[in-house]
Order: structure tokens, then sequence, then C-alpha cells
């Protein structure tokens, strides 16, 4: 795949790898895995315009570990996404 540069609040995020087994040990098999809903913020767009006319910096920034909703953003392949800003719940520490 090409390099994507996202625009305005857009972030280009890279899923981060799920468990491969549970608590207890058990391993969960390929077809039951969800998508991760975590992942590293790997480009950031240019920010976001208010209703002012001024632009907005982001919160988070390339390299970042991000937290996500499930069904969030905008699938580029099995492990890339493009996300707004705002559907972004928290930055991982």
């Amino acid at each position: 795949m090409k390099k994507i540069r996202p625009l305005f609040d857009r972030l280009y995020v890279e899923r981060l790898e799920t468990e491969e087994k549970t608590k207890g040990g058990l391993y969960i098999p390929e077809a039951s895995k969800e998508k991760g809903q975590t992942g590293k913020v790997l480009a950031t767009g240019t920010g976001k315009v208010n209703d002012a006319g001024i632009m907005v910096e982001f919160h988070v920034k390339v390299g970042d570990i991000v937290f996500f909703g499930k069904y969030a953003g905008t699938d580029i392949d099995d492990t890339h996404l493009i996300l707004r800003e705002d559907e972004i719940l928290g930055i991982v520490e």
C-alpha cells in the first residue's frame, strides 16, 4: 500500500495485535478473534477548524497508543484504519 496522509482531523492508525490466549491460558482460534481496539498513530492530519475559524491542534501525536470504539473509523485493510480524533476514547500510557 502507498503511504497515506490523512486530512483535517483524521488519524492513520495501525491496529495492535490482540491476545493469543485468555487469562486462563486457553488459546483463541484465529476465526474467533475480534479486531483490536488499540492502535498506534502512524500519521495525523492538519487539525480541525472550529466555528470561529481557528485551527485546533490534535491531542494525540504520531507514535501514541490509542484506544478507540469497536466500530470506530474506516478500515483500510486488516491492520490499518482512518479515525477522526473525536473517535479516540483515550491514550494508553
